[in-house]
């Protein structure tokens, strides 16, 4: 059962960046802040309480390394860190001053995402299991289980589930799923209708409708009828 998502800081300077990474952790269904500096960490680490830390190491002000130590001081989080810089002596520096990985830009963001689950996974603070009704949503190892069956998925289904499962038993609105799932400022009914019902078609092959339309508002996964 979630006892709620795990919390993701991430301290980038790049916009693109910044925004890219937040709307995959978020599919990958992390809570997220962002920041673009580290001139409010100590304020955002006492207020939001992350389970992760993501920094930038070339940030404007205190770099990656100084803010890393600031994270240690006050939070037992993981961290891992970024940097567009490959030299073994960045990498070595960060893992040697407390750093819990070191992914070199560019990266492919599902590496990421991979990255911090594993790094959430050996600190003990990975997102659990999710149970609805017969169906288990395995937000570590990224699969579904249905009566103990595997419900074959595609990727963008998979996130949409995901999204769907951190979110159980709660209405989510068509634009934020457009948001989470393919990180798309415009609205496109069609495309989440389209893929809510193949989700939909699929899990129902294993079992009871879980995956219900609350008209005019959007989409909950939950055990018991609307």
């Amino acid at each position: 059962m979630v006892q709620g998502e795990p919390r993701i800081l991430l301290v980038e300077d790049a916009e693109a960046i910044r925004l890219s990474v937040e709307v995959a952790l978020r599919a990958a269904g992390f809570a997220v802040r962002t920041l673009p500096d580290g001139e409010r960490l100590e304020a955002e680490l006492a207020r939001f309480r992350p389970d992760l830390v993501v920094l930038d190491v070339l940030l404007p002000g205190r770099d990656g390394f100084a803010l890393l130590r600031v994270v240690r001081r006050h939070r037992a989080a993981g961290v891992v860190m970024l940097t567009a810089r490959d030299g073994v002596e960045d990498r070595l520096r960060g893992l040697g001053e407390g750093a819990d990985d070191y992914l070199v830009k560019p990266f492919v963001l599902a590496e990421l995402v991979a990255r911090v689950t594993a790094v959430l996974r050996r600190t003990g603070r990975a997102q659990p299991a999710v149970e609805v009704g017969d169906l288990v949503v395995d937000l570590d190892a990224g699969l579904a289980l249905c009566r103990g069956e595997r419900v074959e998925l595609t990727v963008t289904e998979w996130k949409l589930l995901a999204y769907l499962a951190v979110h159980r038993d709660r209405v989510v609105g068509k634009a934020q799923i457009l948001s989470a799932v393919w990180g798309y400022d415009e609205y496109s009914a069609n495309l989440v209708e389209v893929n809510v019902s193949t989700l939909r078609r699929k899990l129902e092959a294993h079992g009871p409708r879980l995956l219900h339309t609350v008209r005019g508002q959007g989409y909950v996964l939950r055990g018991d009828r609307p």
